[in-house]
């Protein structure tokens, strides 16, 4: 056979998994220093032709791990035997030290070749005395200050070296250089890694067959990557895999030597035998045979390194391990495919694709996305695909989303360069992504859909004559339409603006597409139409503002204002003379005409200036838009039109006046056709058609009103007669009554904002004033109708006028005095009832409507409204602290509702006066305690009373020594109430109880109070009284019941209350943070203000248990146990499971008392490590911080979902209360 074939022969049984240890031990034996020889440099090898062919004919030469016999696993770790030469040694200069090739890594300034050089001019020198500077370099970047001397060089084992570096490793600190915070941990992997990659490349020729430095090295670093201790587990094992790849690299340049040379060989035997050159062909199989017997050195390193490191640590506790070999794996599968890219290989891939933590998950990904960018390697994955397919497609749903954009990316480049690609209903998948809140999953998914619909239409050019761009937006809105999330357009040309922002920038062809008519060929459908608008003028705003949708965070810097100029000016010159045909065509359509009303807020409106032609085009658009006013009335329509109103009367446009006259001309219209109806309408004398008319034009004047100063109309008058009217009437017209409201509103708004910026007369203050006045009392008369959405309005009207005209607004101006209103105490009653009738409605009818969750949705936002108008008037002084009742004693029961915005009204309360906050907190509790024992006399249950209280209490927060006064109030106001005289037919002393409420704030106050508090009880409490249960519960916790006298005395922000445990102190996650917050009474009272710190993780091996379990199997190595997957057996477990398996750690125990006399001596090296902290000593610990909880699609719901166009918590609140 020649040596062409076998190599091919073994290169077709790299696939195969022998379980024979023989062949492992064989290979093995390679990575075993050999005995010191005489120093100098090595002599030159005679190549081993045979020895050669042997090894590469052998399965076992090739680094895919096959299943040894586990008995010899530990050979690397244990070492040989290094026995001193009888020839006695000379001391040399060895030039550079470790400590100087430590320094070059760390400072990071020196040329790595440099470092190498120096060190090979050393190796050179003397072998030993150079690999020895290398190992000590090595200890000293896992942190040890221990030293290895020639002496223990020369006598000791590999593993003796490593348990007497690991006792001396008592560094206070268990950071070491690879887990240092800040940048000089960047600084010292990247240098490290590179002097592992140049020392390779500088031997690759040379050194690395000299059968010493490279096994020496690799056997020290597999028994390192296997010690107990967390660094040099995780240093070893890194040079490791970099030492792997450098060897991968350079058996990857021997095969291609090979080749070359093989095909010379064959070249030159195939020539007739008179041309055939003996001497050539003798040199050409001489250099053959040495190349393999240097590939079979390269393939010896690596399969023992594969399997005595790799196949342990990949499946390290620690994920930076973890994430390392993966990453290296990656490179290995596609720098030398021909020895690694093969199923067993690939496999660690697939099996760590379900890795807990996402930093290794994102590396297995992004390992795979180098394999499937080349398209050589695409048959060789034909069976990795089909088998992890499924998983790949549920990690597009990952809890991280930095692993899911990758993901996506993955699967497009399976989409393309795959034969069979995705299915459609796996592409289903990713196409709901776009709608997503994170802005790089969202553009990943958007190049997705863009590539999924740039081929569909390749394939539909083809029977179709159509242009690329308009094939583009009609499947792009048939994409949109079914995908049924019509609100989050934004969202979608958000996604797809860096793939697709040439086509969603052709107005030219969405405008000819919209003014086609419906039945011309290729004209659009009427949703079509719809769908258009709306993804043009989303497509129009980014392209000027260029900033990402409500609730998207923003990924890209936003562009100056010389980048949006020219899109801005491009969008301009297009749309001015086509708006006023748009809006023409739709203009009976009210959701498309809401659509394009939104366009011109986009436009450089000083465009219009610029040249006669586009003036007329003004004109145009302003007939266009107060046609639409007089056509419409859908809210949504004319609030677009006031908006686009009030930019074109805005005094920076020298076009304003014309806007003005617009506008005014419109209103005057309105005004007249108003005055008409509703002469008819007082008379009583209209029909249905007149009362219908008159209830539009209102409403038209009302939304414009609220952007044009309506003073000048004077309709206060007809509306609040209308009212009036309509009121004693009982003919309650909810469109005409809500918008004579409005109208009546606005016109004293304004009327208040004239008077600010002018001095008017003070007949007319007194003329306001007697409005205002007037006005309230019309809508305190609504708030007891039985139309919600007459008094739902008359309440947000009040709230805004009682605010606009309250004493904060006088602006210390005595002409402005006069038209202070306060709230009559009617009018408060009035205000509390509705409260509590319709926000704080228990039985929440409206709310509980099948099927109609944006109903709820919207519903809940009215109320949420209405409560923070109320609150505004709190806390601005317009109704008493104590009005706040109504609002803090339905703090818990709707606290999913509006527990914001009660709190927000709470903690600003304690602003205004903190001690009378306290007693409204407290009168809160009092009155439900008294509707409870009206209701019911012998009901004592309180248990949604305390748990309000306990809620309240928190809101004191943790500096005691500022509430003590508020606590002392409430806690007298409490006792006193507890104790207050009976009222007749009550029985004596009803209110006692209230004594276990009150006791949930009593772990607030400091000793001194308590003592105080106590003296307080016994004077108000009847001596019979004492013995009360009540009594007695709140005397105990006034006790003082500390766990330390000293913090006591410091601050007493430390207190506890005997019902009120201190929350256990949960365990960390291996990287630091806090795994879940601590819920609990102690949440904002306690004094801890930093975080907890990381316990001292550093080993995978378990202690030495007492005893082996008896169904342990031989097979169980020590490297296995502390490992968190299982390898499977064989090949089998790969191809026909089903689903990865899913192996619980092993628990560790606890060593007995009674030990084994070898057990003794590992428990004696084990105590080394407990008192240096370099092992964990909680069982549990290390099992909980072992890895986070990782949720796929199969059992939770998706950590993505669609992006509210809501506002958030804390902009709600700004806009609520600002």
């Amino acid at each position: 056979m020649s040596p062409g074939d076998s190599v091919e022969d073994s290169l077709e049984e790299l696939d195969d998994f022998s379980d024979s240890g023989s062949d492992f031990e064989a290979t093995m034996k390679a990575i075993k220093r050999p005995k010191p020889a005489v120093s100098g440099p090595p002599p030159p090898k005679r190549p081993r032709r045979k020895a050669a062919l042997t090894v590469m004919s052998s399965p076992s030469a090739s680094p895919i791990p096959t299943s040894p016999d586990p008995s010899l696993l530990q050979q690397p770790s244990q070492g040989t035997n290094r026995q001193a030469s009888h020839r006695p040694v000379i001391e040399e200069d060895p030039g550079i030290s470790a400590v100087d090739i430590y320094d070059a890594v760390c400072s990071g300034k020196t040329a790595m070749v440099t470092v190498v050089d120096e060190w090979l001019d050393c190796y050179k020198r003397s072998r030993e005395t150079g690999l020895l500077v290398l190992i000590n370099f090595i200890v000293r970047s896992c942190g040890c200050k221990g030293v290895v001397s020639r002496e223990m060089f020369d006598s000791m084992q590999n593993a003796e070296i490593i348990g007497t570096l690991t006792k001396e490793f008592n560094e206070e600190s268990v950071n070491y250089p690879l887990c240092t915070p800040g940048p000089l941990l960047k600084r010292f992997k990247a240098s490290l890694c590179e002097f592992a990659r140049v020392l390779v490349h500088s031997c690759r020729n040379s050194l690395v067959y000299d059968e010493y430095l490279f096994p020496s090295l690799l056997a020290l670093l597999t028994g390192l990557s296997d010690s107990q201790v967390r660094a040099f587990r995780h240093t070893s094992t890194l040079l490791a895999m970099k030492l792997m790849t450098g060897l991968a690299k350079a058996a990857m340049i021997v095969s291609v030597q090979l080749q070359t040379t093989q095909r010379q060989y064959d070249m030159e035997n195939s020539k007739e035998a008179h041309d055939r050159a003996p001497d050539r062909l003798e040199e050409l199989q001489a250099t053959i045979s040495e190349l393999l017997e240097n590939r079979g050195e390269v393939v010896s390193m690596m399969n023992g390194t594969f399997r005595g490191v790799f196949v342990h640590r990949y499946r390290d506790l620690l994920p930076e391990i973890r994430a390392a070999c993966i990453e290296e794996l990656g490179v290995w599968l596609r720098t030398n495919p021909e020895d690694f890219l093969n199923d067993g290989c690939l496999k660690y891939l697939g099996w760590t694709l379900y890795d807990k933590q996402s930093p290794v998950r994102l590396q297995c990904v992004l390992a795979l996305q180098g394999l499937y960018r080349e398209k050589d390697f695409i048959g060789r994955l034909e069976f990795f695909t089909s088998r992890f397919k499924e998983r790949m497609l549920s990690m597009v749903l990952d809890k991280n989303p930095d692993v899911a954009v990758e993901v996506v990316n993955l699967l497009l480049l399976i989409q393309m360069n795959t034969e069979e690609g995705l299915r459609e209903e796996e592409c289903a998948h990713i196409y709901p992504l776009v709608y997503a809140a994170h802005r790089g999953l969202a553009s990943a998914a958007g190049s997705f859909l863009y590539n999924r619909l740039k081929g569909v239409i390749a394939d539909d050019n083809r029977e179709n004559d159509k242009s690329d761009n308009t094939a583009f937006l009609q499947i792009l809105i048939s994409f949109y339409i079914q995908s049924e999330f019509h609100e989050h357009g934004a969202y979608l040309v958000d996604s797809l603006w860096s793939v697709a922002g040439s086509e969603l920038r052709d107005w030219e062809t969405m405008t000819t597409l919209l003014l086609q008519d419906t039945g011309e060929e290729q004209g659009l459908m009427y949703e079509e139409e719809e769908a258009l608008i709306d993804l043009m003028m989303c497509a129009i705003r980014q392209a000027v503002q260029a900033t990402p949708p409500v609730g998207r965070t923003q990924g890209k810097k936003i562009l100056s204002k010389k980048a949006k100029g020219p899109d801005m000016r491009r969008i301009t010159t297009h749309f001015i003379p086509l708006l006023p045909q748009l809006l023409a065509k739709y203009s009976a359509d009210a959701a498309k005409v809401s659509l394009l009303l939104k366009a011109p807020l986009y436009f450089d409106l000083q465009m219009y200036n610029s040249s006669p032609r586009l003036e007329k085009y003004l004109d145009l658009l302003l007939s266009q838009i107060c046609d639409i006013v007089e056509k419409h009335t859908d809210v949504t329509v004319l609030e677009a039109s006031a908006h686009l109103a009030s930019t074109f009367r805005s005094d920076h446009y020298t076009f304003s006046s014309r806007a003005h006259l617009a506008f005014s001309q419109l209103l005057d219209g309105l005004t007249e056709s108003l005055n008409t109806y509703l002469s008819d309408v007082l008379q009583g004398t209209a029909d249905d058609d007149d009362v219908y008319n008159a209830a539009n034009t209102l409403k038209r004047i009302a939304v414009l009103s609220s952007v044009k100063d309506s003073t000048s109309w004077r309709l206060f008058d007809s509306c609040l007669e209308l009212l009036k009217s309509r009121m004693e009437s009982r003919e309650l017209d909810k469109e005409l009554m809500v918008s004579a409201l409005k109208c009546a509103a606005l016109h004293l708004m304004w009327a208040k904002v004239n008077a600010v910026n002018s001095t008017p007369a003070e007949a007319e203050l007194k003329r306001l004033k007697k409005e205002v006045r007037s006005f309230c009392s019309v809508c305190q008369n609504c708030l007891s109708l039985n139309q919600s959405d007459i008094s739902d309005q008359a309440f947000e009207l009040l709230c805004d006028l009682l605010l606009l005209y309250s004493a904060n607004s006088a602006h210390s101006e005595s002409a402005l005095n006069a038209l202070v209103h306060l709230p009559s105490d009617s009018l408060r009653s009035e205000m509390a009832s509705f409260l509590v009738d319709y926000i704080f409605d228990t039985e929440e009818t409206e709310l509980n409507v099948e099927g109609e969750e944006e109903m709820k949705i919207t519903l809940l936002q009215k109320r949420r409204n209405q409560l923070a108008g109320y609150c505004k008037l709190v806390i601005y002084g317009v109704l008493d602290l104590a009005a706040a009742t109504d609002v803090f004693k339905h703090y818990s029961k709707f606290f999913s509702d509006y527990g914001d915005i009660i709190k927000e009204t709470l903690s600003r309360s304690k602003l205004i006066s903190p001690v009378q906050s306290a007693k409204t907190v407290c009168l809160s509790l009092q009155q439900l305690y008294s509707e409870m024992l009206l209701e019911d006399p012998s009901r004592q249950d309180l248990g949604e009373i305390r748990e309000l209280a306990k809620k309240l209490a928190m809101s004191f927060g943790i500096d005691l020594h500022r509430v003590r006064k508020p606590l002392m109030a409430l806690h007298m106001d409490g006792v006193s109430f507890a104790f207050r005289e009976p009222q007749e037919g009550e029985k004596q002393h009803p209110n006692v109880a209230f004594l276990e409420i009150l006791s949930e704030f009593s772990f607030k106050l400091l000793q001194p109070d308590r003592a105080q508090l106590a003296v307080f009880l016994k004077t108000k409490c009847p001596s019979a009284a004492l013995s009360w249960r009540p009594v007695r519960m709140y005397q105990r916790s006034l006790e003082a019941r500390f766990s330390s006298k000293p913090r006591e005395q410091e601050g007493g922000d430390a207190v506890s209350s005997h019902d009120t445990p201190v929350a256990k102190r949960k365990r960390t996650t291996a990287q630091g943070s806090v795994s879940s917050s601590v819920r609990g009474s102690w949440l904002d009272s306690s004094s801890i203000t930093g975080s907890l710190h990381t316990p001292a993780l550093t080993s995978t091996v378990q202690k030495q248990p007492a005893r082996q379990p008896a169904s342990r199997k031989p097979q169980d190595t020590e490297s296995d146990i502390g490992s968190i997957l299982n390898e499977p057996e064989s090949e089998d477990e790969f191809s026909s499971g089903s689903q990865m398996r899913k192996v619980k750690p092993t628990p560790r125990r606890q060593p007995v008392s009674r030990q084994t006399e070898s057990t003794l001596n590992q428990q004696d090296l084990n105590s080394n490590f407990d008192l240096l902290s370099l092992i964990e000593e909680n069982n549990e610990e290390r099992e909980e911080v072992e890895i986070e909880d990782y949720r796929s699609d199969s059992d939770s719901e998706s950590a993505y979902t669609l992006p509210s166009t809501r506002h958030s918590l804390a902009s709600a609140l700004d806009e609520l209360f600002e």
